[in-house]
């Protein structure tokens, strides 16, 4: 018996972290649908109250905690993910110690 396969979890764990280093560079492309109407919607408030000359500070409260809230979001997908490749690994390891405890000597 081998090593478990955790390649896709393995993938799933570096696509999800190339995502969250987007995130805190504040790239648009991993966000997902909601996350950007948002950030747009909040984005164009403040284009508007600026615009009037008014203070904006409720729009950057609302951007800001939209962008929290995907970091939030990936950071607990993160979470999961490894959780769930250390349950393999773990099972894994103990289907094999009782392979090697079960035998005839």
């Amino acid at each position: 018996m081998g090593k478990p396969d955790t390649r896709r979890l393995d993938r799933e764990i570096q696509k999800t972290n190339r995502k969250l280093d987007a995130v805190r560079q504040r790239e648009l492309w991993p966000l997902d649908g909601r996350e950007r109407r948002a950030i747009a919607g909040a984005a164009v408030g403040g284009g508007y109250r600026l615009h009037r000359g008014e203070s904006t500070g409720r729009a950057e409260r609302s951007i800001d905690t939209a962008w929290q809230a995907a970091e939030t979001r990936l950071i607990a997908e993160i979470t999961a993910l490894q959780t769930e490749r250390q349950r393999i690994v773990t099972e894994a390891a103990r289907l094999k110690a009782d392979k090697k405890s079960s035998g005839w000597w």
